[in-house]
């Protein structure tokens, strides 16, 4: 069952699994998460919503409200836009990005795949998007779904998060090392 899953936990958690119980119940878990994944881009892509969702100032009423505006124009309706309305009456939204996350995890799993945390210091294209799966798949021997971050801090290269494990290939890292070694040598 999808509620014993250690990596869901908190709030977050038991909102995901809701959410996948309810969009596997329904067969529907393909377009919850495509519609999650767009309202997750529209986060990134925008400080207002970004506001909207985190800030304690907005009451439940006006968040409910704008975010059925902006559900609206997005496109985002059913399960999906159900969901994310409750999480604004319940004053839940600020964990709206857990969920996702959460969620994405649930479904990765029930379709026998591995979830990878990706940064990246620039938008990857997608052939290189393409080689990263081929190369994470060789590595788990499963599907491996990316939930990529861009952080321009890195400067160049990739972290990759792929359950315990973790590789920082990131040039901030590797300059880091680089001033480490001459402080020790000086």
């Amino acid at each position: 069952m999808a509620s014993e899953d250690p990596s869901v936990s908190g709030v977050s958690g038991r909102y995901a699994t809701a959410l996948f119980e309810l969009a596997r119940d329904e067969k529907s878990i393909d377009a919850v998460t495509a519609d999650l994944d767009k309202f997750s881009a529209m986060l990134a892509g925008s400080p207002d919503l970004v506001r909207l969702v985190r800030s304690p100032v907005f009451a439940s009423e006006v968040q409910g409200k704008a975010l059925a505006a902006v559900l609206d124009k997005a496109g985002i309706t059913g399960i999906s836009a159900n969901f994310l309305k409750v999480l604004a009456a319940n004053r839940r939204l600020f964990v709206v990005a857990d969920v996702i996350r959460a969620y994405r995890a649930l479904v990765a799993k029930f379709k026998g795949e591995a979830t990878a945390d990706v940064t990246v210091a620039e938008k990857l294209s997608d052939k290189n998007l393409e080689a990263l799966k081929a190369a994470l798949k060789s590595v788990t021997g499963k599907d491996v779904a990316l939930n990529i971050n861009v952080d321009p801090a890195i400067i160049g290269g990739l972290v990759v998060k792929l359950g315990s494990r973790m590789v920082d290939s990131s040039l901030r890292t590797k300059l880091n090392s680089i001033k480490h070694a001459m402080k020790e040598a000086g």
